[in-house]
């Protein structure tokens, strides 16, 4: 294939492959002439358009013409523009969809925690209540690691390294609070230490006593200025972490206790036929055994919203989804930053032209399922079944929301390619063949096959490949070590 019609009512196309002027393309029996080189995921004019016409691409308007466009010219930056503008008003209009999944009965091998959780790894976790403390908590892990040698229990050890968590006020103290009490809690986790300083705004006395339930063998505190040789009392905390974790095995759990965070990153113009549909397919699959989805970016879902609000499985979760949209805009308008200004550079020269493109491309992530909850920034899953999650769109906030919120796993597309991982396994899913032979160390999937290969042929494929790395087998994040935590910060910092 050259091109592909994501829509009978499209007056674009999307090139898969480089074409060069002079080369004619048959759209149903009619020919056109291409009058310019048009780069693969770039879109194509099928149709004369003048100026003000809408662009419709995956049958929805995705902007309009700001000049004419004749039939056979690149429509880009350079020819059209965004629909967007303003706050809008929203009414319930619900249209839900019949999964088209069958319940399955598949399982992974997991880690059964005692509060119910199942973990996909058994890691140890420092935790830094303050961004001082990070080299301390390094040289923990290191002593501690050396001492356990072989024994050690634990499939890997990880310092949750940030900057926060002291001179922070109002809702980027919350933020960073609530993220990291999440991250303690965290099913992936067989052991944590939270480490203090002893002076810092997120004071560990009362981080402790806000944190809920956790058990009291695997999750330890200390405050750094409360001990005469913080490194040494360090290692014996983790050496009682270690005796309690030393003999946890995997053992089969049903696929329903999957919480999977959705994300993408670094798209193209291939984003939203290959590797985004992809996981809105497994969405819709994994929903169907019971298990729990997770689509966030909230700034990526404008121009695409009403399409998410429809599909609200009661009132309550449409007006949920209206105060996740109207909240994100406003902080943008009380930031005096243009709401609709969202495509990257690399987003653009991969064929994406307005947030609407972008949009309608990655809330495919998200596939045809009810939406059953939707959480503020640094709340805890709930709810089985697809879930919103409000976090901006920049990769590793979004990923460390999504992975704060319970998220066992993030699947993350892209089509540029990207090496970062969060605090979770961050597998990669490539929209192009050509990133995913260039980038090996990078990708895990390879979702260009889409192009040749059937739908439910590559759904099949991945599903499988998502239960061994949930059964313990590494993605790349994880083999180079690229693993880090990002707070959404706001406000003022002191």
């Amino acid at each position: 294939m050259e091109f592909i019609q994501l829509h009978e009512n499209d007056n674009v196309v999307v090139a898969l492959k480089d074409l060069n002027a002079g080369q004619v393309i048959s759209i149903k029996g009619n020919d056109i002439l291409l009058k310019e080189v048009i780069k693969k995921g770039h879109k194509i004019a099928i149709k004369n358009m003048d100026v003000s016409n809408h662009v419709i691409k995956y049958g929805s308007p995705i902007g309009h013409a700001t000049i004419e466009i004749s039939a056979g010219e690149q429509v880009h930056t350079h020819n059209m523009k965004t629909n967007l503008e303003g706050i809008q008003e929203y009414h319930f209009q619900q249209k839900l969809n019949h999964n088209p999944y069958e319940f399955e009965n598949l399982t992974f091998q997991g880690y059964k925690r005692k509060n119910g959780q199942v973990g996909i790894r058994n890691e140890l976790w420092i935790v830094p209540t303050v961004g001082c403390v990070n080299g301390v908590a390094e040289r923990m892990i290191k002593l501690f690691e050396k001492e356990v040698g072989e024994a050690n229990p634990f499939e890997s050890s990880l310092v949750l390294k940030h900057n926060y968590g002291c001179s922070q006020l109002g809702d980027d103290h919350e933020n960073t609070r609530k993220i990291l009490q999440n991250a303690v809690l965290h099913p992936n986790a067989g052991g944590v230490l939270v480490l203090g300083l002893g002076c810092e705004n997120n004071n560990l006395l009362e981080f402790k006593e806000s944190l809920g339930e956790y058990d009291k063998k695997r999750v330890k505190f200390l405050a750094s200025q409360e001990v005469s040789n913080e490194i040494e009392e360090g290692v014996k905390l983790l050496m009682e972490i270690y005796e309690e974790a030393k003999n946890d095995k995997r053992e089969t759990v049903p696929l329903s206790e999957l919480k999977v965070g959705l994300k993408c990153g670094g798209s193209d113009g291939l984003s939203g036929i290959t590797a985004n549909p992809l996981l809105g397919r497994f969405s819709d699959f994994l929903v169907a055994q019971g298990g729990t989805t997770v689509l966030t970016e909230v700034p990526e879902m404008f121009g695409a919203e009403t399409i998410l609000m429809e599909r609200a499985a009661n009132e309550v979760v449409f007006d949920k989804t209206v105060q996740l949209i109207n909240d994100f805009k406003q902080y943008f308008i009380d930031n005096k930053q243009p709401i609709y200004e969202n495509p990257s550079p690399g987003n653009k020269a991969g064929g994406i032209t307005t947030l609407e493109d972008k949009s309608l491309g990655c809330t495919q992530k998200a596939g045809t399922s009810t939406i059953r909850d939707v959480l503020k920034y640094g709340d805890l899953l709930t709810e089985k079944g697809l879930n919103l999650l409000s976090a901006p769109g920049n990769d590793l906030v979004a990923s460390s929301a999504l992975a704060a919120a319970g998220c066992q796993l993030v699947l993350f597309t892209t089509g540029r390619g990207t090496p970062f991982g969060a605090f979770v396994p961050t597998m990669k899913i490539s929209t192009n063949t050509a990133l995913y032979e260039t980038k090996p160390h990078w990708i895990d999937y390879n979702a260009g096959v889409l192009l040749e290969e059937e739908p439910d042929i590559v759904l099949r494929d991945f599903t499988n490949i998502i239960i061994q790395v949930a059964s313990g087998e590494l993605v790349n994040n994880e083999k180079n070590e690229f693993r880090e935590i990002a707070i959404f910060k706001t406000g003022v910092t002191l």
